[in-house]
């Protein structure tokens, strides 16, 4: 009994509808309120299973064809994937991160200069991934990766968006809004770019003044997007399979489907994954973010809230296209440089994190160096999107967190920090 006990203490999905649960309880919902809820996180946490779980299968086969065609170990730059492998295994102690970092995140709200409420709920679930797989790698218990990692989050979540604020304020006109997107540092990184665009010029050409191919209209469906990218992807791998004589492995993972259709269909089917995934997450999400919302909206006053990335693309939509072509054409770059320098493992990168976080650099670079500024700022924030996860990727897949990776600037630097301070005591 015992046994069966500790075991479904382990269940992730379980553990969320309890954050949940307490969540609905401190904003005295009523008891349908709480038990649909409750009910509703949990479900929600099942379906992002089962989308995860899509995903990974189709980027494992992904990853097989491509390193047999080519050669190397590539691995997608796909956080979704990367977050499903950690909660598979870690999810108590990432469930444990998130919640104890939204609660520091209140308090580094409510006692210092740091005012942001971060309400983008998936990202605080990555950055929790990140953090306690850095905790765990070095060998630590469970009650230091908790806390450690709870305090470190929540302190990100009300402190990082502090570096974006003024071109926040550029960008919306208004101080009353933060982003809340854990690629901070990258977002003001574009955006002092563009400011070098801006000096000695009163005048700058917006990216509005930019007419953008019609195709590029098409990425504003993200998930469009991701089925396109998976095409080019799979196809490019196939093909390198079949060039390199290879073509046994191609049929026989193709299986009953004909060969050239094949890498179409699992295209999609990751996109079909990622469409389950994304709706999942926003299930469970929403019940636990308004919760806290709740609380800081009775008890921090002046808290500002820190939203998703595409808040602003309204406010700069071509931007966000010309971002978004930047950075994959800087992912290209990180990942030509991997194979020309012979590194082991190769990131490839994914649309979502190019079209979401290259997108937003677009937005900031443009706030006052225009289109040159966001092309050249997403530019340079894509080959970092691309090539830092090499530096905490060999920890992360010896966990078993392999073929997929955190990407966005934040995580991979903070988190490299930790590791290194980390290793010091070790």
């Amino acid at each position: 009994m015992l046994d069966a006990i500790l075991a479904q203490s382990r269940n992730t999905a379980l553990i969320m509808g309890l954050i949940a649960l307490i969540g609905l309880l401190l904003q005295k919902k009523s008891a349908t309120d709480v038990m649909s809820g409750t009910m509703k996180t949990v479900i929600g946490f099942m379906v992002f299973n089962i989308g995860s779980n899509a995903m990974s299968a189709v980027i494992t086969t992904f990853n097989e064809l491509f390193n047999t065609g080519f050669g190397i170990n590539g691995v997608t730059t796909q956080v979704e994937v990367a977050t499903g492998l950690a909660l598979n295994t870690y999810g108590t102690e990432v469930a444990m991160v998130m919640l104890l970092g939204f609660v520091i995140n209140l308090l580094v709200a409510k006692f210092t200069r740091f005012k942001a409420i971060f309400l983008t709920g998936q990202h605080f679930l990555y950055f929790a991934c990140v953090l306690a797989l850095v905790f765990i790698s070095s060998g630590l218990p469970m009650p230091v990766t908790v806390i450690g990692g709870g305090i470190i989050l929540g302190f990100c979540g009300a402190a990082l968006p502090s570096m974006c604020q003024p071109f926040m304020n550029k960008i919306i006109g208004a101080d009353n809004l933060a982003i809340g997107h854990f690629n901070c540092i990258g977002y003001a990184f574009s955006g002092y770019v563009g400011k070098l665009f801006s000096k000695g010029n009163k005048e700058h050409k917006d990216a509005s003044t930019v007419k953008m191919p019609k195709f590029f209209e098409l990425f504003r469906d993200f998930i469009f997007s991701i089925a396109l990218f998976m095409v080019i992807l799979f196809y490019i791998a196939v093909i390198a399979c079949v060039v390199n004589g290879h073509m046994d492995f191609v049929l026989e993972k193709s299986g009953n489907d004909i060969w050239f259709i094949y890498p179409f269909l699992q295209a999609l089917q990751f996109a079909a994954g990622m469409s389950v995934l994304i709706y999942g997450v926003r299930q469970f999400i929403a019940e636990i973010t308004a919760a806290f919302v709740a609380i800081s909206e009775k008890y921090i006053p002046n808290s500002k809230p820190a939203v998703d990335c595409p808040a602003i693309f309204p406010f700069a939509p071509t931007a966000v296209l010309i971002g978004f072509v930047g950075s994959f054409l800087g992912g290209l770059v990180a990942m030509t440089g991997m194979v020309m320098m012979g590194s082991e493992t190769i990131m490839i990168p994914a649309a979502g994190i190019c079209f979401f976080s290259g997108g937003t650099c677009g937005v900031f670079g443009n706030a006052y160096g225009g289109w040159k500024g966001a092309l050249v700022g997403s530019f340079i924030v894509g080959i970092a999107l691309t090539a830092l996860p090499l530096i905490l990727y060999p920890a992360f897949a010896q966990l078993g967190i392999a073929g997929a990776s955190f990407p966005n600037v934040d995580y991979n630097i903070i988190g490299a920090i930790l590791d290194k301070i980390l290793s010091i005591f070790a």
